[in-house]
């Protein structure tokens, strides 16, 4: 099926050439570079979604399976804590949490120390989903480098972590969600 005008993406080259006909002060460079990180970044994410979708989850519900495993052994955390960590409001956090206590993904119990304060925690269900997300992520990144040797890859991982640094810096609450692009 053909894509019929104006529907197909154009490349970076006729991207950059149409950005700078209407905006001449455009550094062509670095609208490549900016350019290619979002599009690479918006591939990567569908590509992730099809694979958590593959296994029941959504890219939401893998989110928080991953922060709970970031928070460490014994993979738990608050409910607020979660909804900072990943963006999102109280609420939010909360309907996400039902859904996974439904779906056997995390437990909800009262903290032994403070019986008014909610702990979530990753199930066993949780967790092998989680590693099985993880295999196949690794598997899809692994193809997706096979083109770059070690150092390459080691270089282009110092790079981009010098950039995200720059952004972190400049956009110290950009982690999640913000409520001015909600």
């Amino acid at each position: 099926m053909a894509d019929t005008p104006g529907t197909r993406e154009p490349s970076l080259d006729e991207q950059i050439a149409a950005y700078q006909r209407e905006f001449q002060d455009l550094d062509p460079q670095v609208e490549k570079v900016v350019s290619a990180l979002s599009r690479l970044n918006r591939r990567m994410n569908v590509a992730y979604g099809r694979q958590t979708a593959e296994l029941g989850l959504s890219n939401a519900e893998f989110e928080v399976l991953k922060a709970l495993v970031l928070a460490g052994d014994p993979y738990r955390m608050g409910p607020g804590d979660l909804a900072k960590r990943l963006g999102l409001t109280p609420a939010a956090m909360t309907h996400r949490i039902d859904r996974m206590v439904a779906e056997g993904l995390v437990t909800r119990e009262r903290d032994e120390n403070n019986r008014v304060r909610v702990i979530v925690g990753i199930t066993e269900d949780g967790r092998a989903k989680w590693l099985e997300a993880m295999r196949m992520a690794s598997v899809f990144e692994e193809e997706l480098l096979q083109d770059l040797s070690g150092e390459e890859r080691g270089r282009l991982g110092e790079m981009l972590t010098r950039l995200l640094r720059r952004v972190e810096r400049a956009q110290p609450d950009a982690g999640g969600r913000l409520s001015d692009l909600d």
